[in-house]
């Protein structure tokens, strides 16, 4: 009774305050943390790229006994991880969608698989007939200008700005560096895309 008379006491002015704050309090429980969201991949590229350039040096001299398969392994297991972790996160949430927006997440997350596991055998057959520092290179930009291009498509999809600018961001950053050669690449990757995940995760969860 006493909720009823309290709601009845309100204005129209709090009423409306009263409504935006609960719809603004059941959006964040329903969007996930951006935080969560970038961290990982964040954390996967700056250790897997880090690995790279330890590997390579700046002037083709290693800075540590880390082999370019070694450097790619590191790489591709932080994906996975980080692809693992967002995947629990998601369905710890307890967020379910259904329709049409389902539908159009499932299918962007098969062109994340599709692309990386096309990729991954193109890769494979061109890779024998490059020199060594050349492969890890070509296995790197490559896999980095798929994330870049499923990510302005995931924009430009959702119609959200800052996934697709960091996709325009991840794909100028690779070009510049593959034009550097790998040592920078892996430098340039692992500190402005690495760390660039997680300043937008920081910047969008204090906005929201």
């Amino acid at each position: 009774m006493g909720s009823d008379v309290d709601e009845e006491d309100l204005s129209p002015a709090e009423m409306m305050r009263l409504i935006e704050e609960q719809s603004a309090a059941t959006a964040r429980r329903l969007q996930p943390d951006p935080l969560l969201l970038y961290a990982p991949w964040g954390i996967a590229w700056m250790v897997g790229f880090g690995a790279f350039f330890l590997s390579y040096g700046l002037d083709g001299r290693p800075l540590a006994p880390i082999s370019w398969q070694l450097a790619l392994s590191i790489l591709f297991g932080g994906q996975l991880l980080a692809g693992a972790f967002l995947f629990w996160t998601a369905r710890s949430g307890g967020v379910q969608v259904r329709g049409e927006s389902a539908q159009r997440g499932m299918m962007y997350g098969y062109s994340w698989f599709v692309g990386m596991m096309s990729m991954s055998l193109i890769m494979s057959h061109f890779a024998p007939l490059l020199p060594r520092e050349q492969v890890g290179l070509l296995y790197a930009s490559v896999s980095l200008l798929v994330v870049a291009v499923l990510y302005m498509a995931g924009g430009a999809v959702w119609r959200e700005w800052p996934m697709f600018l960091i996709g325009v961001w991840v794909a100028v950053v690779n070009a510049v560096g593959a034009m550097l050669g790998p040592g920078w690449h892996s430098l340039l990757v692992s500190l402005l895309v690495g760390g660039g995940f997680f300043v937008t995760g920081i910047v969008l969860r204090r906005r929201g």
